[in-house]
């Protein structure tokens, strides 16, 4: 297996912003970084591959993640008061397949939320389909989001996995 490291570091750094840019609160540049008909999925059933047609706990498409950034940001939905502190820790990245244009990409993600005197922690797979672009590098067309623990009871989440 051979490995192309110029574009593996430029896409480790692209994850590694995204996931602090979510860290710290930075919704409109994560906004940013994506295409406008991306897709961000969080999967209930991890096997799953067929998002379209099955039931997810998130399936945004541009206006569904304008929408939940506008949530977190403005305080309406309880879930987000008092606000979260977390910590996304990406690693394990692994370039799947690329072909000029289409980088994809599976990394592993750990999440740390301290909310309400609890820390809680989610580990996932995730899957981005990343589109290069002259501007930041790369735009997102697709985030899946496989928590590990998906099909188990999970507690409200106020952020942005």
């Amino acid at each position: 297996m051979k490995t192309n490291l110029p574009l593996l570091n430029e896409v480790t750094a692209f994850l590694w912003a995204e996931a602090d840019m979510l860290d710290h609160g930075e919704y409109q540049d994560w906004l940013s970084l994506w295409q406008d008909e991306g897709v961000y999925i969080i999967p209930i059933d991890p096997s799953l591959t067929d998002y379209e047609n099955h039931l997810n706990y998130a399936y945004d498409n541009q206006e569904m993640r304008r929408l939940r950034v506008e949530r977190l940001q403005n305080g309406e939905a309880i879930s987000t008061s008092p606000k979260a502190n977390i910590v996304h820790t990406v690693s394990r990245i692994r370039i799947l397949q690329e072909d000029g244009e289409v980088v994809v990409v599976r990394a592993a993600m750990n999440l740390r939320e301290f909310r309400k005197e609890h820390l809680r922690h989610y580990t996932a797979d995730l899957i981005f389909h990343l589109v290069k672009d002259a501007d930041t590098g790369f735009k997102i067309q697709r985030k899946v989001v496989n928590l590990i623990n998906s099909t188990d009871n999970l507690a409200g989440i106020s952020y942005i996995i």
